[in-house]
């Protein structure tokens, strides 16, 4: 039995802070991603470029987030979710096992939030495990119309014999997604409170991984006031057994 290590982060776009206040966090966050020690990494909010914040930090990194924050041996594959004034941003995953193949699919719902799925087919120990990135809307409806929308990519994209993980900020403060997601045989913790957010004081259990065809095994949310500065989430960390 093999054990997959799997973390979910919204890294908030690698900034804290407003107006004045503002501080680069993307430096802290590759040393934390690289203390996951994960398989694999699902990250949401992750920027592309911003060319205002270019700018106005003099130590953004030369590379995409998604590159900077892939420790060395990881591949990193980056999708767009949002394009806005200044630059773009969206899901990124990054995988200690070979990518095979990737896609991308938009999922947004009204014009005021661009989301998106982004799929990714790894390589592991022999077995092709299927891996979707999520950041779904901040409407219940939406985000009810989202999951229907995975559910169609899933079978279309998906065979349905492969192991498969779905994992981000699925942004159900109420757990109202459990009954539809199990619909789509996906399953996650029960009975578990993993509280992500806010990072202070973590309340609502937004972050959250999904398996079909793996065995869910153990979670854990790190906190600390290292972790609390450098984003609005706390990250989730989960084993699998494959």
């Amino acid at each position: 039995m093999s054990i997959l290590r799997v973390a979910t982060y919204n890294i908030h776009k690698g900034v804290q802070g407003l107006g004045p206040a503002r501080r680069l966090e993307i430096h802290n966050l590759a040393h934390a991603v690289e203390q996951f020690d994960a398989d694999i990494v699902c990250l949401q909010e992750v920027r592309r470029h911003n060319r205002k914040l270019e700018k106005h930090f003099t130590r953004w990194p030369e590379l995409d987030q998604a590159g900077y924050l892939s420790p060395e041996g990881y591949e990193a594959v980056y999708r767009t979710n949002a394009i806005t004034r200044h630059g773009e941003h969206g899901n990124a995953l990054l995988s200690r096992w070979p990518v095979l193949d990737t896609r991308h699919s938009d999922v947004s719902d009204h014009r005021f939030e661009q989301r998106g799925l982004l799929h990714a087919q790894l390589f592991i120990e022999g077995v092709d495990v299927h891996v979707v990135v999520v950041h779904l809307g901040l409407i219940h409806a939406s985000r009810e119309r989202q999951v229907q929308r995975l559910g169609q990519f899933i079978a279309t994209e998906v065979p349905s014999s492969a192991p498969l993980i779905v994992a981000g900020d699925f942004n159900d403060w109420g757990a109202q997604l459990h009954k539809p997601m199990a619909a789509l045989d996906l399953h996650t913790f029960d009975g578990i409170r993993l509280p992500t957010y806010p990072s202070r004081l973590p309340l609502l259990h937004l972050d959250r991984i999904y398996v079909r065809g793996l065995k869910l095994m153990s979670a854990q949310v790190p906190h600390g006031r290292a972790w609390a500065r450098m984003s609005d989430h706390l990250p989730l960390i989960a084993e699998l057994a494959l």
